[in-house]
C-alpha cells in the first residue's frame, strides 16, 4: 500500500480551492472567502474526500466512522465509494444523501434534502445513479436506482425519478417525467 499523507494534503488543499470558487460562482449571499469554512456542504464534502482517500486505500472501517461524524456534524451523508466530479454545490444542504455507487459528474447543483440512493431491488454492484455533467437537482428530488442521468439536465424539486435522462432534459413530478416547452410559444 502505497499511502501518503502529502497526497492527501495536497489533494486536499486542491479541493479547497476548488470549492472556494464553486461556492462563490453558486452562491451570491457570500460575502468572504472565509465563509466558505461555515458551508456544511464543504465541510461534508471535506469529511467525503478524507474518508474516500481512507476507502480507496480498502481501510473501510476508517473511512466509514468518517462518514458517519461527517453526517452528524452537517446533515450531509455522502457515502466514502462515490465518485464526485469538480464543482459539487449542494446549497442548504441538510438531508442530502449520496449513495456509495453513486457517480457524480462535474459543476453539479442540488438542493437540501435530495438523494442519489437505492430502490433496494437492485442485486448488482452499481445500485446507484450516474449524474452527468452540469445538472441541477432540486430541494427533495430522489433519483433512485442503476440510472444515468445526462448533461445539463435539470431535474424539479420533489421529482422521483427512476427511468435515464437524456442530455439537456428537465424532469418533474412523481414518477418523474421530462417536460417539453415549446420555445415558440413563450415569445
Amino acid at each position: 500500500m502505497n499511502f501518503s499523507y502529502y497526497k492527501l494534503v495536497m489533494f486536499m488543499l486542491s479541493f479547497i480551492r476548488d470549492q472556494i470558487d464553486t461556492i462563490k460562482k453558486n452562491d451570491p449571499a457570500m460575502k468572504s472567502y472565509l465563509e466558505v469554512f461555515l458551508y456544511p456542504s464543504f465541510r461534508a464534502q471535506v469529511y467525503y474526500k478524507i474518508s474516500s482517500f481512507f476507502y480507496n486505500y480498502k481501510m473501510y472501517f476508517v473511512a466509514r466512522l468518517i462518514s458517519e461524524f461527517a453526517k452528524r456534524r452537517t446533515g450531509i451523508e455522502i457515502h466514502p465509494g462515490a465518485k464526485i466530479g469538480k464543482g459539487l454545490f449542494i446549497d442548504h444542504g441538510t438531508g442530502v444523501v449520496i449513495g456509495e455507487t453513486a457517480v457524480i459528474g462535474n459543476n453539479v447543483t442540488m438542493f437540501h434534502g435530495v438523494t442519489l440512493g437505492g430502490t433496494g431491488k437492485e442485486k448488482n454492484k452499481k445500485r446507484h445513479p450516474t449524474i452527468g455533467n452540469n445538472v441541477f437537482i432540486g430541494s427533495g428530488a430522489k433519483v433512485l436506482g442503476n440510472v444515468i442521468i445526462g448533461d445539463n439536465v435539470k431535474i424539479g424539486s420533489n421529482a422521483v425519478v427512476i427511468k435515464n435522462v437524456e442530455n439537456g432534459k428537465t424532469v418533474v413530478g412523481i414518477p418523474g417525467h421530462v417536460v417539453k416547452k415549446d420555445v415558440k410559444k413563450d415569445k
